[in-house]
């Protein structure tokens, strides 16, 4: 048996979408591979994609919802952070650390998800305090965290 894997490494370079509503809401989704990890819609870049292409196609894959029907913006942010032990395998050899680039999607209110099953259990919507305390990933928490100040600048 061989040691390659099914499909190329992933690209150490991902989007982070957050979604939220007016009222500072924010959609949280379980990850079904780690019980109780939530997070923000998140995906790694395909080869040839731009960021903003990334951003679209994760969040059709992991909600069900289109872009072009709400305002999606780039944030001009990025984290550069360790790679996770238990993920690291889906990176080359070598490959420790990853650059997220951070995205918001502002919708009208709760609207209803489609989620992935193979990628996530369930969502929830929560006040922008609540969801910040659940995420697992501290970029998330910290994207989360900073929708006040994005808001108050029409980000």
């Amino acid at each position: 048996m061989s040691n390659v894997p099914t499909k190329p490494y992933k690209i150490p370079r991902s989007t982070l979408i957050v979604i939220y509503t007016p009222a500072l809401e924010v959609l949280l989704i379980e990850r079904a591979d780690r019980r109780g990890y939530w997070q923000s819609v998140t995906g790694s870049q395909d080869e040839g994609e731009t960021l903003e292409q990334t951003a679209i196609r994760e969040l059709h894959e992991e909600t069900g919802l289109v872009a072009a029907a709400h305002r999606l913006r780039n944030w001009q942010q990025q984290n550069t952070y360790e790679i996770y032990k238990i993920w690291a395998h889906r990176y080359a050899p070598g490959v420790t650390h990853n650059v997220e680039h951070v995205f918001g999607l502002q919708v009208p209110d709760r609207v209803s998800i489609k989620l992935a099953p193979r990628e996530h259990l369930q969502h929830v919507w929560l006040s922008y305090e609540a969801a910040a305390a659940l995420c697992f990933s501290a970029t998330n928490r910290d994207a989360i965290l900073a929708l006040p100040a994005r808001l108050l600048v029409g980000a």
